[in-house]
């Protein structure tokens, strides 16, 4: 039996029990002799402000040069897919939403297709309904973006560009929260539609960052794109061929800048994306530079879509007819900026003792769904993002799990650090756009 270094192990009546306690780094350090072969162990995390999130990497050095590189997670871990077997259908929404917290919308929208289609209410949804998570999704994705390469840029140094890219989002954020009342953990897209109607508002915000957000592309590429040091960190740096994104599983803009223009949105539509003009953006070096450009241009195509979901948002209702599925989404904020307004539990009130009583089931049973299994892929900005749902026909989920790109294509790190140097680590990863809610959940 072999002996892991990460890990002790015991034998129990339950089977082999592994107990990680970080002692990993005592054995790493006592089998390593620095005077004979040179070669260090350096611990990189788990607090370190360039992992993006709680990661740890345990990095075997020779000089600069990176030997070996191990990535260690579960620092975040929430357990919010076991969560979701303790509540019912429509709350599960407001616990895949912090997940990967820069693309809650994108966690929502995923989990609320599974529950349509283990539902068969599919092609339900009503037309504003679909329009509005398309038009939601995309201005996530800008938001995640930018977030990309404003804390990539940080980290390589240009600390402008940071300050520059968090200032776009904040714009982002507050049209979710016109929209959804928050900034981030929305619960806005539930089975069956969305929680509450786009206002009119929002739609000016909208049209104003439209309007201001290509010239702001444009001064990021003058501030980057031909700014020499930059190129010298992303250039040739972390390659990853499409070869290897295959053989790892890795999706999204990383896989795209190796050439392979694999989008979900066009190989396998959803949400009436098929409908949409928009490019797939690709590149061929499968460099760090690349995965800049790739996420650059796929913001502009973002912008595309955002423009022609507004053309498309016609008056019409936000949830789906049957009763006994829609989640209440007239709702109103009281003058508190809390709860509902007084009109609204009025009018809820109002209605039928039978309405009245089914309102209160619903909110607090939930529906019940049908028993089976279903799998829904969509394209998250980091890439793939799939949830595989179970139900027994109860009002609550048997199992939910989510294929999370973040974890898959972090497994990718190694193969493209070892070998490279130290510094090259961190726009490596980067460059990946790992998020650690979602990898850890």
């Amino acid at each position: 039996m072999t002996t892991s270094n990460y890990a002790t192990e015991r034998e129990t009546t339950e089977g082999r029990v592994f107990t990680v306690t970080g002692g990993d780094w005592d054995q790493i350090v006592s089998g390593t002799d620095p005077i004979n072969d040179e070669r260090i162990v350096v611990n990189m995390g788990p607090q370190h402000p360039s992992t993006h999130g709680v990661l740890r990497l345990i990095l075997e050095l020779e000089g600069e040069t990176v030997r070996e590189a191990r990535s260690v997670i579960g620092y975040l871990h929430t357990g919010i897919e076991k969560n979701l077997e303790y509540r019912n259908w429509v709350q599960g929404t407001t616990f895949v939403t912090r997940m990967d917290y820069l693309a809650p919308l994108f966690n929502e929208t995923a989990y609320s297709l599974a529950v349509e289609k283990l539902l068969g209410i599919t092609d339900d949804i009503t037309e504003r309904a679909t329009t509005i998570r398309v038009l939601m999704m995309e201005l996530n994705r800008i938001a995640s973006h930018l977030v990309w390469v404003a804390t990539t840029a940080m980290e390589l140094g240009a600390i402008n560009m940071m300050l520059y890219g968090f200032r776009e989002r904040e714009y982002i954020l507050d049209i979710f929260e016109s929209i959804t009342g928050l900034r981030m953990n929305h619960a806005y897209v539930r089975p069956g539609g969305v929680a509450q109607d786009v206002p009119d508002e929002a739609i000016v915000k909208i049209h104003r960052f439209l309007k201001m957000m290509p010239k702001r592309l444009k001064e990021y590429e003058d501030l980057l794109s031909g700014q020499p040091i930059w190129i010298e960190r992303t250039t040739n740096v972390a390659v990853l061929d499409a070869t290897g994104c295959l053989a790892l599983g890795v999706t999204g803009p990383v896989l795209r800048s190796a050439g392979l223009a694999w989008d979900l949105r066009k190989t396998m539509p959803y949400c009436g994306y098929e409908t949409y003009e928009f490019d797939v953006p690709t590149h061929t070096d499968g460099d760090v530079w690349g995965r800049y450009l790739v996420r650059l241009a796929e913001i502009r195509e973002s912008l595309k879509l955002v423009e022609q979901a507004l053309g498309r948002l016609k008056p019409g209702p936000v949830m789906v007819a049957d009763r006994k599925i829609a989640w209440p989404a007239q709702l109103a904020i009281g003058v508190d900026g809390m709860g509902n307004s007084l009109e609204h539990v009025a009018k809820i009130m109002g209605q039928s003792m039978e309405s009245l009583i089914h309102h209160f089931k619903l909110v607090t049973e939930g529906f019940r769904v049908p028993p089976g299994q279903v799998y829904i892929g969509i394209e998250s900005p980091r890439g793939e993002l799939g949830v595989h749902a179970v139900s027994d026909g109860g009002t609550r989920p048997y199992r939910v799990h989510y294929r999370e790109p973040s974890f898959v294509n972090l497994q990718a790190l190694p193969a493209m650090s070892e070998g490279g140097l130290i510094a090259d680590v961190i726009a490596g990863g980067a460059s990946l756009d790992p998020v650690m809610g979602g990898c850890d959940r």
